[in-house]
């Protein structure tokens, strides 16, 4: 799938992305593919409340998104401690989680073997979005331990 045009995998994660009208909750380790980061910063530009948990070293790598979506007005928050923080999720406004072992990595959606798991029954969506909630105030630059 290499560009988002027709039915197949990156199309149908935009399309469900593109669906957030209040906000959107993403954790991921690795985010480098330029059309999600596009249609990150379109949600952002159009008010959607867009904020992002990522692991400190994968986000400064070259090809990272997160730059360009901290330079837009993103909010972004990341790890502090030696571990990754490995986990793929996203949140569309508190009702539907997309999640699975895909990094928002162009070499993953074109050419590794991934699954994405999407899920709106509520019983599923609460667990992701008290994690995120969780992830989030432990990740508060106000909390760094820099000694």
């Amino acid at each position: 799938c290499p560009l988002p045009h027709g039915d197949c995998s990156l199309s149908r994660l935009l399309s469900l992305l593109l669906t957030a009208r209040r906000s959107l909750e993403i954790c991921l380790f690795a985010f480098s593919s330029p059309q999600l980061g596009s249609a990150v910063r379109l949600l952002h530009r159009r008010g959607v409340r867009v904020r992002i948990v990522t692991d400190a070293q994968y986000m400064g790598l070259q090809g990272s998104q997160i730059g360009l979506l901290r330079l837009a007005g993103i909010q972004v928050r990341h790890d502090q401690e030696s571990g990754y923080m490995h986990h793929k999720f996203a949140i569309v406004d508190g009702r539907m989680v997309i999640t699975g072992s895909l990094n928002w990595t162009t070499q993953a959606i074109q050419n590794n073997r991934e699954n994405v798991l999407v899920m709106e029954d509520a019983e599923y969506v609460k667990p992701f979005v008290d994690e995120f909630e969780r992830i989030w105030e432990e990740y508060n630059p106000i909390n760094y331990r820099f000694f």
